[in-house]
């Protein structure tokens, strides 16, 4: 049996009006500490393209509070599961994050946008606590049936639809 993991914390402000809801970090992440640490992962360099701004050029504390100043927010479906790899299909015994107390403390907050499948499991969850919802396409590796060119339209639109340029 694979042993329990805890995410990352809740990348927000009180001027957060989007939140972007990965499933749960993959093992590059939580070695890093970081969201979106595997190189390959497609978030950083489809922020930097959308905003003009070289992300990856940045440290970790400067991503955050560029992503912060433009108001989105970064955080997970899941506080805590099992999971052997980075898979989504790997986890196990998942537990939900405190979506309704971090409306509390994001009261600018409308929207969602699931990163990937996994994390719309949870859309109903979400729309519930009157939060608009969408599903992306996944910024990660395994996704490889969507291009970047795909994936930037697809991401901007959503970004553009709540003001976050």
């Amino acid at each position: 049996m694979s042993l329990r993991l805890a995410g990352l914390p809740a990348v927000v402000s009180p001027e957060t009006r989007l939140l972007v809801l990965g499933s749960f970090p993959s093992v590059a992440s939580l070695a890093a500490g970081e969201y979106y640490a595997h190189a390959r992962n497609q978030f950083w360099p489809i922020l930097s393209a959308l905003w003009g701004v070289d992300l990856r050029a940045l440290g970790y504390e400067e991503r955050l509070a560029e992503v912060r100043r433009r108001g989105l927010g970064i955080w997970d479906v899941y506080a805590a599961c099992r999971r052997a790899g980075s898979l989504d299909s790997a986890i196990e015994d998942a537990e939900f994050n405190d979506f309704a107390g971090l409306l509390r403390r994001c009261p600018r907050l409308r929207g969602v946008a699931h990163n990937g499948g996994e994390s719309a499991r949870a859309m109903r969850h979400l729309a519930a606590l009157g939060l608009a919802v969408q599903r992306l396409p996944s910024t990660s590796p395994a996704n490889a049936s969507w291009s970047f060119e795909r994936k930037l339209a697809a991401w901007g639109q959503a970004l553009a639809a709540q003001g976050i340029e």
